[in-house]
């Protein structure tokens, strides 16, 4: 029994480092360039920034729609290839955005994220399908809410200290963080497969055809629907939240504070993860699905309540960033693959997290862009930090709603007919 549980403790311990160091490398090729300004440049009566901030928002976005079929369809033997692989080819893009001139370097921001939309889906591909999962997988989305903040810090130091230029400032970074992804990619291609035991609890994984991906979205219509359209709205505004971090902390007077983001994100990390790691120690699956519709609620007030107190001034300018950050990613990260997980233990859907991870993210990424350009073309006079206001409170309406019907939905099912006919219900989870 000893033997046995200090075997879990070196698993989790080991796939806890390889996935969280492996998904913190790959923002460092993703987001340094958002803390540039890139100040007064124009082009076609749009600031210069938010047309770089498209171009790899749509990357990512076409590449999280091919992935619904590639991740869909990824086979174990072929993972570190494409994660190294992907990677250069986005350090590639950035050194091209830094070597042609403008406007045209923008294209080579598109090539950055096109390969980047792939990363998530291999490396949670390591972690489903295990008793463990949940707590790997918030520890794994604990690193994109540290590492975003972190990799900006670097990009802003590198151009403060060594005088790097904004447009070969992300190379830089990235040249950083090449051999720790490699190095982190190998770790993670040690990892034993799932035990027998993971499979009885949280069903096999298998690759999904195109007709069994069509079928399986059919069968669950309705509550992925609404949840994706959540997902458009939270994804747009917490990429908002990430891209416009420097202009938006300009404002509240932290100019020439380069640690600001990342002190503000370590708190919604360690906050998050405790909640998250606290649902992930439920057996019982379907009683962990409920809770994070809990969660969504309680993030959703979260957000809405922190910036009303923040607009009368009872609470300064950090906590609010703090606790309606906490409030976004406690929505926005079940959707990385827990809350499917979950889905999949619970209703015994014989196939993998990443086909609905990459239907929510391909629409979200969509979200996104739409929300870029309306912020130019229709309120190009509001801030970014009045405009990051009216998102939050838009946000926290659709939120309420979607995680009450959800819940409502799921509720109502469980002693009813099962989601899923064709397949075999989760009596024993219940």
């Amino acid at each position: 029994m000893g033997k046995e549980k200090s075997r879990n403790f070196k698993f989790i311990l080991q796939a806890a480092l390889a996935s969280f160091g492996a998904y913190f490398c790959m923002y460092a090729f993703r987001k340094p360039f958002t803390v540039a300004t890139f100040k007064d440049l124009n082009f076609w009566g749009i600031d210069y920034k938010i047309l770089l901030i498209i171009a790899q928002v749509l990357g990512y976005t076409l590449s999280k729609f091919l992935g619904i079929k590639i991740i869909a369809e990824l086979k174990s033997s072929k993972r570190m290839f494409l994660l190294i692989l992907f990677i250069l080819i986005s350090e590639l893009a950035l050194l091209g955005f830094a070597m042609v001139p403008l406007p045209y370097n923008m294209a080579f921001l598109f090539l950055n994220g096109l390969p980047l939309g792939m990363i998530w889906g291999i490396v949670f591909s390591y972690l489903e399908g295990r008793k463990t999962t949940e707590i790997l997988g918030v520890i794994l989305c604990s690193s994109f809410i540290v590492s975003s903040g972190v990799v900006k810090s670097i990009g802003k130091y590198t151009m403060d200290t060594f005088g790097v230029s904004e447009f070969w400032m992300p190379f830089v970074t990235g040249l950083y963080f090449i051999i720790p992804l490699i190095v982190f990619a190998l770790l993670l291609e040690k990892l034993p497969a799932p035990t027998e035991e993971d499979k009885l609890n949280r069903t096999a994984r298998k690759p999904l055809s195109n007709r069994e991906r069509i079928k399986l979205y059919k069968e669950l219509a309705l509550p992925l629907t609404i949840i994706i359209v959540f997902y458009v709205f939270l994804t747009g505004i917490r990429d908002f939240r990430d891209n416009f971090a420097r202009e938006i902390w300009d404002t509240l007077g932290y100019t020439n504070d380069a640690s600001i983001y990342s002190f503000s994100e370590i708190p919604i990390a360690i906050c998050v993860l405790i909640i998250m790691a606290f649902i992930g120690t439920i057996a019982n699956n379907f009683k962990a699905f409920m809770y994070y519709h809990i969660a969504l609620l309680f993030g959703s007030f979260a957000i809405a309540i922190s910036t009303f107190l923040f607009q009368i001034h009872i609470v300064n300018p950090v906590v609010w960033m703090i606790v309606s950050g906490f409030g976004m990613y406690l929505c926005y990260i079940p959707f990385q693959g827990l809350y499917f997980d979950r889905m999949i233990a619970t209703f015994k859907i014989k196939g993998n997290v990443g086909f609905l991870i990459y239907i929510a993210d391909a629409f979200g990424y969509l979200g996104s862009v739409l929300i870029l350009l309306y912020k130019n073309l229709g309120e190009s006079n509001v801030s970014y930090l009045n405009f990051f206001i009216i998102l939050i409170y838009i946000i926290s309406a659709i939120g309420i709603f979607v995680a009450l019907l959800s819940y409502l939905f799921f509720q109502k099912k469980k002693n009813t007919t099962p989601i899923i006919p064709s397949m075999t219900y989760a009596e024993n989870s219940m």
